[in-house]
């Protein structure tokens, strides 16, 4: 038997050990964590909407109507037609054909990407995709292939060198750089290599585009460009749950393969019903969009002046690049002594070498939290001066 004490030890030797926090309230900047009140930059819930009045009163108006529970999955008679009105909603949204509503974002990404590709097909990987896409990849037995990261050039050469049915698969923006996927290029090829393009646009729905419908559709792409679309529902949208849009055959298509879809309890309808809200105030508010870009902008620039190393970023996600987990870990604890509360990431979240403070605006920051936040970097700088660890 393998010595998990061990392993675990190991894990603290290496500043590797993970820990939860206990939060209580609901999901907003001003969060109580281990009983403390913390200012929080490292929630996804990019423009607020986690705790918006509308959606929670959705909610509560929904569930005298639809009950709590989804009770069976989606196939025996879990389908309810708040589940059907969200999948209707979602795919007009986003400006496609069909849509189907999963339980969360790990699952679409395994169900889809597993049901879309099979032993003897190849699927191409973007080297640093997210968790749920290299395990999608792994259970659906095809071949994987990782090109280097946003790599157009790299992926053609492999691309032209492989027959057969073909799957590239991407994020729109990347969890832990906060860079986009060249989507315009990576389009191009794929049509050109007949190759089914997969884009993961987690990160990027609410939060890019037009009226927050995404990547794709900032980079004014369409459905024969991008034929399939995965999103999740739990971050900006501010709810709970993921989806995938396409074209009517394919979603048919995960009807039928799609284990994750298929052996799964429905999600809650109500959730269904508040996520519709949500979409209703993400196209028709984009003073939100206006006020997150302005906090980043002015991050950036305060932050790049202190001496700190960002990333090439412009989505809400501002990783500060440390390299060493255990200065990366002792910045992270030195701001949240202050009240703080910005995660270290370390591998095998991120590569060896590249540990961070992966720092995450949302719409109802304020300014003043901002300056709070600018004013506790500032204060904590030496901390890498001392170890010259920064990168």
């Amino acid at each position: 038997m393998r010595n998990f004490a061990e392993e675990i030890e190991q894990r603290k030797q290496t500043g590797l050990y993970r820990t939860r926090r206990l939060v209580s309230g609901p999901q907003q900047p001003e969060l109580t964590v281990n009983g403390k009140p913390m200012l929080s930059f490292c929630s996804n819930d990019y423009l607020g909407l986690a705790n918006h009045p509308g959606n929670l009163d959705a909610l509560r108006n929904a569930l005298p109507e639809t009950g709590l529970g989804g009770a069976a999955s989606h196939l025996i008679c879990g389908h309810h037609t708040a589940h059907h009105q969200l999948e209707e909603r979602l795919a007009a949204f986003t400006r496609r054909s069909s849509a189907l509503f999963f339980s969360t974002g790990y699952m679409a990404n395994m169900g889809v990407i597993s049901a879309l590709a099979a032993r003897g097909d190849t699927i191409f990987s973007d080297r640093l995709n997210h968790a749920s896409i290299i395990d999608g990849c792994i259970l659906s037995r095809a071949t994987i292939r990782r090109y280097p990261h946003n790599d157009v050039a790299a992926l053609e050469t492999m691309l032209a060198n492989t027959s057969g049915h073909k799957l590239v698969v991407t994020d729109g923006v990347f969890s832990m750089d906060g860079d986009m996927a060249p989507l315009k290029e990576l389009a191009r090829v794929c049509k050109h290599y007949d190759a089914l393009l997969v884009v993961d646009d987690a990160h990027g729905i609410g939060v890019l585009g037009p009226e927050g419908r995404g990547s794709i559709a900032e980079c004014g792409l369409s459905e024969d460009d991008v034929p399939v679309l995965i999103g999740t529902l739990g971050k900006a949208v501010g709810t709970s749950g993921a989806f995938v849009a396409g074209p009517e055959v394919l979603m048919d298509y995960l009807v039928q393969k799609a284990r994750t879809y298929i052996y799964t309890t429905a999600m809650p309808p109500a959730i269904a019903i508040a996520t519709c809200a949500s979409i209703d105030l993400i196209e028709r508010d984009n003073a939100r969009r206006d006020h997150l870009g302005s906090l980043i902008s002015e991050f950036r620039v305060r932050a790049t002046a202190m001496g700190y190393t960002l990333m090439d970023s412009r989505t809400p996600i501002q990783p500060i690049m440390v390299g060493d987990n255990w200065a990366a870990m002792a910045l992270s604890q030195a701001l949240e002594e202050q009240g703080l509360l910005v995660t270290a990431i370390r591998p095998p979240t991120v590569p060896v070498g590249e540990a961070r403070l992966r720092v995450t605006f949302s719409a109802t920051h304020s300014f003043e939290d901002l300056e709070r936040l600018l004013a506790a970097l500032n204060s904590c700088r030496h901390l890498l001066d001392n170890t010259d660890l920064a990168v």
